[in-house]
């Protein structure tokens, strides 16, 4: 049994590890802004100038990110009756909008380029960038996904999945210029100015299916779409043994996703023969269940209803 107490310190214990994991991006983000546009400056490199400005639109919505991870663990109040774990697919939503946005902006300045006879770039002080770049947003990716999943933050998840596409783009860069730093070795070397936009043309195709997944995930959240049928059947798995007790003809639940909190709406059509002997027996049947339910996640909010009237379900 998980008491009030040791679900207080595991949710502290979630927000500590959440906040740190955002001052890890916030702080990669500025150090890897700096390097990028330092880089394109001094290698006239489009490609790398992009990676550059990904990382300035990731500073500025970090930035956002840090202020929704404090607000959304606000208890509700007046204007907020359900808290504030709204802000954060709507948050989640901006941020995929805005990479698409720059993504699409920068494939269409590639495409100009291109037809205008490509751009001349420092190749091999490109390749210096691309490998730390590379290495770097890679570490990065996979330290705040691990922090992602410890303590089941969505503001987290979609940081990691950020700083994956941003290593997508720095591998994409490094390959490309490896390829064109040959190239002018060769008797093919015109054709070397070609390289920088092809490759940013390609990097966008590339990176652009993981922030339209964020997306339409955070657009589900928003209008109150339910959960993927996946989560939806897990939840539902374990929920049924902790209602096991009752005697009762069917249980029926709807799950609404909020940012890091999952609310349940459930309801217990009796059995006939179900004689509770008060009120306060059917609350410790609620808090039993939602003790079991919290200590599989800590982010359940749960409502159940006692019913014996079928048609007062749908």
């Amino acid at each position: 049994m998980v008491n009030i107490d040791t679900t207080k310190k595991l949710k502290d214990k979630r927000v500590r590890k959440e906040q740190k994991a955002l001052r890890i991006s916030l702080a990669g983000v500025v150090f890897f802004v700096v390097l990028a546009l330092g880089f394109a400056i001094y290698t006239k490199s489009d490609a790398i100038l992009f990676d550059g400005i990904y990382s300035l639109v990731s500073f500025a919505t970090a930035l956002l990110t840090m202020r929704v991870a404090k607000l959304a663990e606000r208890p509700d109040d007046d204007q907020f009756h359900f808290g504030y774990t709204t802000l954060e697919p709507t948050l989640n939503l901006f941020k995929s909008l805005i990479t698409i946005v720059v993504c699409v902006y920068a494939a269409v300045e590639a495409t100009q380029r291109l037809l205008a006879g490509g751009t001349e770039a420092a190749y091999g002080w490109a390749v210096v960038y691309g490998c730390l770049a590379t290495g770097g947003c890679f570490v990065v990716a996979l330290l705040l996904r691990k922090y992602g999943r410890d303590c089941r933050s969505d503001l987290v998840n979609v940081e990691s999945k950020a700083w994956f596409v941003d290593s997508l783009l720095s591998a994409s860069v490094l390959l490309g210029f490896l390829f064109a730093w040959g190239l002018t070795k060769t008797e093919h070397a015109h054709w070397a100015p070609y390289v920088d936009p092809i490759l940013l043309i390609g990097i966008i195709l590339l990176a652009l299916p993981i922030p339209g997944r964020i997306f339409l995930d955070s657009l589900r959240e928003i209008i109150v779409m339910a959960p993927p049928e996946s989560v939806v059947d897990e939840i539902g798995e374990r929920l049924r043994p902790t209602l096991a007790a009752v005697p009762h003809e069917l249980i029926e639940y709807r799950v609404n996703k909020r940012g890091r909190n999952t609310y349940l709406l459930v309801h217990v059509l009796v059995a006939a023969d179900f004689k509770p002997q008060s009120i306060e027996a059917l609350d410790e049947i609620r808090r039993e269940s939602s003790r079991q339910m919290k200590a599989w996640n800590p982010e359940i909010v749960m409502d159940v209803l006692f019913v014996r009237d079928k048609s007062l379900i749908y």
